[in-house]
C-alpha cells in the first residue's frame, strides 16, 4: 500500500493510500466532481498560496483575494468572480494565524480584493451542487471557524480587520466582510452586499451571515429580513443607514478612504498593547509521519480502522524540559518558537482533528487518551498562567482554546479513557471533559488533576469552562472544585463529577468494548444531532449559535428536494430551468 508521505503537498489534496475511489464527501453515487481519490490535507505555507495576495507595512498588513480560478482544490469547476472553496479557505486560515504569531506587529488588517469590482461572490456555487452532504456540511464549519479567528484576532490580539469591500460583495463574501470589525463598501453604482441564499439557492448563508446581522451588526429583524431576501443585495447609503456597512467610498477615493481609516485604527489599537517589542516566530512545519492507517506526529498520534469505523487519538504531555522553558517567561517561550510544547502539540492536535473531519468521514466514534506526569502538567499550566501578560504566552494561550473548541465543534463521538498509563491533568483534561463521555479505571496509578488552565483559560464558545459544562446543574460542585490541585483517584474524580463512567480492572476491557460496538451501531444523524445539543449548554452567544443552531439547520436543508433535490433551487442554479419547491412547512 502506498505511503501519502511520498506524495502530499501541503494545503491541498493529494493521492489517497491504497488509489481508494470513495468521495471525498462521503460514500455511494456521488456526483463526478466530488469522486476523485484524494486526500485534503490543511497545513500551508505562503509561498504555496494560490488564492492571496499578503503584504506588511509595519503596523498595517493588507490582505488581498484573489482568487486563481483555475485551481480549485477538486476537479470539476472554476473559482470564477473570486468565489472560494475549501482550498481557499485553508489559505485564508493560515493567513490569519501566521499573522498573529509572525507578525505581533501589526494592528490593522485591511481585507479586500485583487479582482477589479468583485470583492467575493461566496462559496463557489457549483462545487456546492457537485458535493455530496457531508463535503457541505464539514466546509462551512471550516469556514465559519475561520471567520471566528478572524473575530478573535480583532478582540484578542488587537489585530483588527477591516473589510475594504471594493466591488460586489455576495453571500460568503458577504459574510466574510462581516466577520471583520467595520466593513466599508466602493460606492460606485454597481457594487452591493447581498446575502442570495435563501431567494436563489433555497438554502441559509451557510457561515453565519444570519446571525452577525442582528447580535453583531444589530441590523433590526425586520430589515434584516428584507435584506436577506432580497437577490440584488443593498448598496450606497441605505446600506449605510441599515447598518449593512461602516461607510461608503468614491472608487476614486476609495483606497484613501480605507488607509486613513486602518491608520486610525492602528493608533487606537496601540494603546491597548502592553509595553515593548514584539518579535514574531516562524511556525514550522508538522510534518507528520504518514501512513495508511495514522498520523504520528512528535507530541500527538492519530490511528484509524475504517472496518470498525474508530479512530484512536493519543495527545503527550510535557516534558519537565518543557516546563522550565515555560517558567522562564515569555520571551524564552518565543525563542523556543514553534518548538515549545504549548503550541507544536496543540497544532499538532488542530491539523489531526481537521484530517478525521475531511478524510475519514465514515470514522464515527474516537478513543481519546493523554498521556502526561500530572505534577508536570500542572507546573505547565501554572507557568503558562504566569506568563500569560507576554504578547507570545498569550496567543499561545488563545490557540490552545481555539483547538479545543475545534475538538467542541467536531461531528464524532469522543469516549475519552483514563486507564494504565494515561495522566489527563490541567490542559489535557479538557480533553475528557470535552469528551462526550469519560471512562475511568479503578486503580492506585490512574488519577486526574485541575490545573488553573481548567479554571477559565480555555473557555468553551458559550463563554463557559467546560467544567462549569459539564456540572452545569450543580454549580455549588463545579466552585468547590476550583483551586484544588490534588490528584484525584477514579472515586474521588467521580465524586467531583469528573467521570462518566468508572469501571475496576474486571470490567474494564469488556464494557469499554461493549460501550465502542454499541455507539458504532447508532444512526450518526442522530448522534450527530444529539451530541452537538448536548455539547453546548448554558448561555447562548452569537458563536454558540452559529455551531449548535445553524449547523443542525444546515445539515437538514442541505438535503431537503427544495435545495439540492432533482429540481431543488441550488441543483438547477445558472440553468434555465425553475426550481419547484415543495410549499409545505414542517
Amino acid at each position: 500500500m502506498q505511503d501519502v508521505a511520498d506524495v502530499s503537498t501541503p494545503g491541498g489534496l493529494v493521492s489517497a493510500p491504497g488509489g481508494s475511489v470513495s468521495a471525498p464527501g462521503g460514500s455511494g453515487s456521488a456526483p463526478s466532481a466530488a469522486a476523485v481519490p484524494e486526500l485534503v490535507e490543511f497545513e500551508v505555507e505562503p509561498g504555496a498560496y494560490h488564492h492571496w495576495e499578503v503584504s506588511y507595512d509595519g503596523p498595517v498588513a493588507r490582505v488581498a483575494m484573489n482568487v486563481d480560478a483555475d485551481a480549485p482544490l477538486r476537479a470539476g469547476y472554476d473559482l470564477k468572480l473570486n468565489s472560494y472553496d475549501l482550498g481557499v479557505d485553508i489559505e485564508l486560515a493560515d493567513v490569519v494565524r501566521r499573522m498573529r504569531f509572525e507578525h505581533p506587529e501589526v494592528r490593522a488588517v485591511v481585507l479586500t480584493s485583487g479582482n477589479d469590482r468583485v470583492f467575493c461572490a461566496g462559496a463557489n456555487i457549483h462545487m456546492l451542487g457537485a458535493s455530496t452532504h457531508a463535503w457541505k456540511v464539514n466546509f462551512c464549519k471550516f469556514t465559519n471557524e475561520t471567520r471566528c479567528e478572524i473575530e478573535d484576532a480583532t478582540e484578542s490580539s488587537h489585530q483588527v480587520w477591516l473589510a475594504a469591500c471594493n466591488g460586489t460583495t455576495a453571500g460568503g463574501g458577504y459574510e466574510l466582510a462581516l466577520a471583520c470589525k467595520e466593513i466599508y463598501l466602493q460606492d460606485d453604482g454597481n457594487s452591493a452586499v447581498s446575502l442570495p441564499e435563501v431567494p436563489l439557492l433555497g438554502v441559509l448563508p451557510g457561515t453565519g451571515g444570519l446571525t452577525r446581522l442582528v447580535d453583531k451588526r444589530k441590523v433590526r429583524r425586520d430589515r434584516a429580513d428584507v435584506f436577506s431576501t432580497t437577490a440584488e443585495g443593498i448598496r450606497g447609503k441605505k446600506a449605510v443607514q441599515w447598518g449593512l456597512v461602516d461607510a461608503i467610498f468614491p472608487r476614486s477615493k476609495f483606497d484613501t478612504k480605507v488607509r486613513e481609516r486602518a491608520q486610525a485604527v492602528v493608533a487606537t489599537a496601540s494603546e491597548n498593547l502592553a509595553p515593548g517589542i514584539r518579535t514574531g516566530i516562524k511556525l514550522g512545519r508538522l510534518a507528520p509521519e504518514i501512513g495508511p492507517n495514522g498520523r504520528k506526529y512528535r507530541h500527538v498520534s492519530l490511528t484509524w480502522d475504517d472496518t470498525t469505523r474508530t479512530a484512536q487519538l493519543t495527545v503527550n504531555g510535557p516534558s519537565a524540559a518543557d516546563v522550565r522553558v515555560v517558567e522562564q517567561g515569555g520571551e524564552a517561550m518565543r525563542e523556543h518558537g514553534s518548538e515549545l510544547w504549548s503550541l507544536c502539540a496543540w497544532r499538532e492536535l488542530d491539523d489531526a482533528l481537521l484530517h478525521l473531519r475531511a478524510n475519514h468521514m465514515k470514522v464515527g466514534l474516537v478513543t481519546v487518551r493523554a498521556t502526561s506526569d500530572l505534577a508536570t502538567v500542572q507546573a505547565h499550566d501554572a507557568a503558562l498562567v504566569a506568563a500569560r501578560d507576554h504578547w507570545y504566552a498569550r496567543e499561545v494561550l488563545l490557540h490552545m482554546g481555539r483547538v479545543l473548541r475545534r475538538f467542541d465543534n467536531t461531528s464524532r463521538s469522543f469516549f475519552a479513557f483514563g486507564d494504565a498509563g494515561t495522566g489527563f491533568g490541567g490542559c489535557l483534561l479538557e480533553l475528557a471533559l470535552a469528551s462526550d463521555r469519560f471512562y475511568m479505571l479503578e486503580r492506585d496509578d490512574v488519577k486526574v488533576a485541575l490545573s488553573e488552565l481548567n479554571e477559565g483559560g480555555l473557555p468553551m464558545y458559550t463563554s463557559l469552562t467546560r467544567l462549569q459544562t459539564r456540572l452545569y446543574g450543580e454549580p455549588e460542585l463545579a466552585e468547590s472544585l476550583i483551586g484544588g490541585r490534588e490528584a484525584l483517584a477514579a472515586e474521588a474524580a467521580d465524586e467531583a463529577g469528573l467521570v462518566t463512567v468508572r469501571l475496576d480492572e474486571i470490567d474494564w476491557d469488556d464494557d469499554t468494548r461493549i460501550a465502542i460496538e454499541e455507539r458504532s451501531s447508532m444512526s450518526p444523524d442522530a448522534l450527530t444531532g444529539m451530541e452537538q445539543n448536548l455539547r453546548f449548554p448554558g448561555p447562548e452567544t452569537p458563536e454558540s449559535k452559529i455551531y449548535a443552531r445553524l449547523s443542525a439547520w444546515q445539515n437538514w436543508i442541505f438535503i431537503r428536494p427544495n435545495a439540492t433535490g432533482p429540481v431543488g433551487a441550488l441543483t438547477l442554479y445558472g440553468r434555465p430551468e425553475r426550481p419547484h419547491f415543495d410549499w409545505q412547512r414542517t
